[in-house]
């Protein structure tokens, strides 16, 4: 069977992880991100933190209103339905680009699959539960996660193909932990590792491996906070409290450095009265004592990651 799984938020890039490990198995799965979530911290770590297939089709709809995302998306579904022509669509959770998937699917008579079915906050206030009752009841088959999420839709009305399965997060969770498990001090130190090769050229990175540092540092920090209850704790937070000033540190020097580049950018671009052009060579001035100071603290700091004894060794 050919399956049209739709993702495009946080979320439903964690539910997919767990599910399309184990469609694959015995179906052929085309997985389109319609880019509703974009940047990496949002999308990207998760397809490689979760060991996520790849999106066969990438939409890059981005940010916008409702109505622009959901109508861009609709467009953007439907061609990629009409050229795949597949058995069924997967469509995940009550997001814009849930919607889009079940009214582009529904609209050309494809039968629609709903993970996390029933789910309700009885609020129409909310986009999301105008998103999760329309696509329930656009559904063929209709994934619910508790006894509560069946009964809402039998009190829609709705009874046939709904199936108990449970919570496909719980099976993630389950998942990641089975990973870690079998080697925690592993994972840490290839995280550890993955920091200090950049903290030690820090002086010599520019704007965009700065910026993969800054990710480096976060991915290390959500294993540590992961994996710390393995650990003892007087270690984990001398350690931890470490970390936190790197980052910390990393997101205020980064600000700087744009903030710098602004003011020159406007300095150059205008011919303003004598002082202004004083007040902005002060400005300058200012910008790059803050910098140097900026970037000489954090370089202090990442010193004292890169020495410090990891916790996980015994």
């Amino acid at each position: 069977m050919k399956i049209v799984t739709i993702v495009g938020a946080r979320p439903q890039f964690i539910k997919a992880a767990a599910v399309s490990r184990k469609l694959r198995q015995c179906h052929d799965e085309f997985l389109v991100n319609t880019g509703q979530h974009y940047d990496y911290e949002m999308s990207g770590i998760f397809f490689d933190g979760l060991e996520l297939p790849k999106p066969s089709a990438s939409l890059g709809i981005g940010s916008g209103s409702h109505g622009y995302q959901t109508g861009e998306m609709l467009k953007a579904i439907e061609d990629v339905l009409v050229s795949e022509r597949p058995d069924y669509v997967l469509i995940y959770g009550d997001t814009n680009s849930t919607l889009a998937g079940a009214l582009a699917a529904a609209k050309l008579s494809i039968p629609i699959a709903h993970v996390e079915a029933g789910l309700r906050s009885f609020n129409r206030q909310m986009p999301e539960e105008i998103n999760r009752v329309l696509s329930d009841h656009l559904s063929s088959l209709l994934l619910c996660p508790s006894d509560t999420a069946v009964s809402n839709l039998a009190a829609e009305g709705i009874f046939q193909n709904v199936h108990l399965v449970g919570d496909v997060m719980l099976d993630i969770l389950n998942w990641a932990r089975q990973r870690v498990a079998a080697s925690p001090s592993g994972i840490l130190e290839r995280r550890r590792h993955a920091v200090r090769k950049r903290g030690r050229r820090f002086s010599r990175l520019n704007a965009s491996e700065r910026h993969r540092l800054r990710i480096a540092v976060k991915k290390l920090r959500y294993t540590v906070e992961l994996l710390g209850s393995l650990y003892d704790p007087r270690e984990l937070r001398r350690f931890t409290d470490r970390l936190k000033s790197v980052q910390e540190d990393l997101g205020h020097a980064n600000d700087l450095r744009a903030a710098y580049g602004l003011v020159i950018e406007l300095s150059r671009q205008a011919e303003p009265a004598e002082p202004v052009i004083d007040a902005a060579a002060e400005l300058l001035a200012w910008h790059q004592r803050a910098v140097a100071a900026g970037e000489h603290k954090l370089r202090r700091r990442l010193h004292r990651l890169n020495v410090a004894e990891p916790f996980w060794r015994e």
